[in-house]
């Protein structure tokens, strides 16, 4: 059985002892670019979308994230079924944003210094098939620029561990359900006592800090 079920238990045990040193919710930056011309997607899995979501719309030139599902099929994207059975499906964030603002390349780069690229098992303290890392390439062009990333990565990557982030191409993505949309806006404390809970931001730093 996956260990979905983790997020939550990491809320409950921790947000009584958060709360009883604030009463302010943790504010992330929630500003928007401006749009300059016509927009483009892109589909990344980094673990629990409401974090990979959080960290992509703090990078300028995103329009937005979008948490969702892929890599399965409709019938199976819904959150009960995807965190408590194998349904093929990733977490996912479908990406807006603006190519004259920001690259595709720009933001491949970004995403692998938000995960944690060696845990084939999911990422942080959330574990099951559904939670791995992955870039979903759209096209020849993407492809090319995310193999090519990849290829930079392995040559100079400041860990010793092996990359396993799955590359593979777009296939069909499945928007996750209201209450997952922009859930670190709409519960900040809850939001920010996971994320602490889970470790994410300690094991991207220990990563990445070389």
């Amino acid at each position: 059985m996956k260990k979905s079920a983790s997020r939550l238990a990491i809320v409950g045990a921790l947000s009584f002892a958060y709360l009883a040193i604030t009463h302010v919710g943790f504010a992330e930056d929630s500003s928007k670019s401006t749009i300059t011309g016509a927009t483009k997607t892109a589909v990344f899995a980094g673990g629990c979308f409401w974090c990979i979501e959080s960290d992509f719309e703090k990078l300028d030139g995103v329009i937005g994230a979008e948490s969702g599902y892929t890599g399965g099929s409709e019938e199976t994207a819904d959150y009960k079924t995807v965190s408590y059975t194998e349904t093929g499906h990733f977490e996912a964030v479908q990406v807006e944003y603006d190519p004259k603002k920001v690259s595709y390349s720009e933001l491949v780069e970004y995403f692998w210094r938000h995960i944690d690229p060696t845990d084939p098992r999911g990422q942080f303290c959330d574990k099951g098939s559904s939670y791995r890392s992955a870039i979903f390439y759209d096209g020849s062009e993407e492809q090319a620029i995310v193999e090519k990333s990849l290829a930079q990565l392995t040559l100079s990557k400041p860990f010793e561990d092996d990359i396993v982030t799955t590359i593979t191409h777009a296939q069909p993505f499945y928007s996750a359900e209201d209450y997952h949309q922009d859930y670190y806006k709409k519960n900040p404390i809850r939001y920010r006592v996971y994320r602490t809970g889970c470790g994410r931001d300690r094991r991207v730093a220990q990563l990445w800090s070389k």
